[in-house]
């Protein structure tokens, strides 16, 4: 009988390490060895944050994470399942292909995105593929990133480039001095990602970037070179990025994101695009009712409708606003409606500190009020001086 193939089971927990202090360690389920060393740091925080085992198959050499209610007795039932199979059922179809063409049944109820785009990102995940995420702030770019690697079942580090002052620190590491082994070199975090195969790094608010962030990144998105020079390292090494890595950037472009830098062409032509765009009305109006659902769907549907005639207005000729609704700042509105703010109130939280009232009656302030207007019950709940009587607007529900 052939040999079977068993995967290693890993529990994690807190244990003393080198030195004695407390630190994160995993142990063979079998015999309690001490094999913190086989695993990636990345994977085994990630497990230890969510109470989780880990098991490597022999033959993939991957680790994956499982819930701690699992045994060796399931793993090795599964296994012995797994190669009692015919080759030919096995080997009859491409298990990457299976797993792209199956990827639109794994996409989160509440993640709104075309079969075809969402189908696109999961295929570039598998293929270790890098993808530019682009569309309007508060579309969900960074949610669907995340969705994407958790549904192909890969690890995920995510950097903010956006916030990033020290772009060599956080994409390299940095240089310290302890008086008691001199100079030394940490490398970041970001250096262990790449180094561990199948990860998905999200590099969000990539257009927002520091230059000097995107000088590092050249080589290590380039298909053809793939590594990540540490220059401030002794010897300056060069780091492989490791198989099947796939980088997912997200980035605003367009005139209104003032904060936003031109992306260098070179830099963008290491990645395919996919466009996140706005949700329709009927869309957004089912994700409200979704993420709220004590919210009467008609009011709902004139939430999504506002913000849906600012993304209409800001693309015509002659634009009486400078920036639309965001879906993010629709869900917001939700959140306080569900808690009782009448739609007055929340127009006047959440949606007029966002338009200027230079111009007077010719204001983004006084379009952006006359639009809400339309949508409160008896239209008088906002007067376009500013003041507000929220008793006359009453809530549907």
């Amino acid at each position: 009988m052939a040999k079977l193939s068993y995967p290693l089971l890993a529990i994690i927990k807190q244990a003393p390490g080198k030195g004695g202090k407390m630190t994160v360690r995993a142990f063979d389920a079998r015999t309690n060895a001490d094999i913190t060393r086989d695993i990636v740091y990345i994977t085994l925080q990630n497990a230890f944050k969510n109470s989780e085992y880990l098991f490597k198959d022999e033959e993939s050499s991957r680790w994956t994470r499982v819930p701690n209610t699992t045994t060796l007795d399931m793993i090795e039932s599964h296994a012995k399942a797994a190669s009692a199979q015919p080759i030919a059922a096995t080997q009859s179809a491409d298990p990457v292909m299976a797993m792209i063409h199956s990827s639109p049944s794994k996409r989160p109820a509440d993640l709104f995105c075309e079969d075809l785009t969402w189908k696109f990102i999961c295929r570039n995940i598998v293929r270790g593929r890098n993808i530019l995420l682009t569309g309007p702030t508060g579309t969900g770019k960074s949610q669907t990133a995340f969705a994407a690697a958790r549904a192909m079942d890969r690890e995920l580090f995510y950097i903010n480039l956006g916030a990033t002052q020290d772009p060599r620190g956080a994409l390299i590491g940095n240089t310290h001095f302890s008086k008691d082994s001199g100079t030394f070199f940490n490398e970041s975090a970001f250096v262990r990602a790449i180094q561990t195969p199948n990860t998905v790094v999200v590099l969000d608010e990539l257009s927002r970037a520091h230059p000097e962030a995107w000088n590092i990144l050249m080589t290590v998105l380039d298909p053809k070179q793939r590594y990540l020079r540490m220059d401030e390292a002794v010897g300056t090494p060069e780091i492989k990025v490791a198989d099947g890595v796939s980088f997912v950037g997200t980035a605003n472009i367009g005139s209104e994101y003032t904060a936003v830098r031109v992306m260098d062409r070179a830099l963008l032509d290491r990645f395919v695009i996919a466009e996140i765009p706005f949700l329709g009305v009927d869309d957004e109006t089912r994700l409200i009712t979704q993420l709220h659902s004590s919210i009467n769907a008609q009011f709902a549907r004139n939430l999504a409708e506002i913000a849906a005639q600012t993304r209409a207005e800001i693309k015509s000729d002659n634009s009486r606003i400078s920036t639309p609704i965001s879906t993010r700042s629709v869900l917001e509105m939700a959140g306080l409606i569900e808690d009782g703010f009448t739609l007055a109130e929340c127009a006047e939280v959440s949606i007029y500190p966002l338009y200027s009232q230079d111009g007077g009656m010719q204001s983004e302030r006084t379009y952006i009020k006359q639009l809400v207007q339309k949508y409160i019950p008896d239209g008088t709940a906002d007067s376009l001086n500013g003041t507000t009587d929220s008793t006359t607007d009453s809530n549907p529900f």
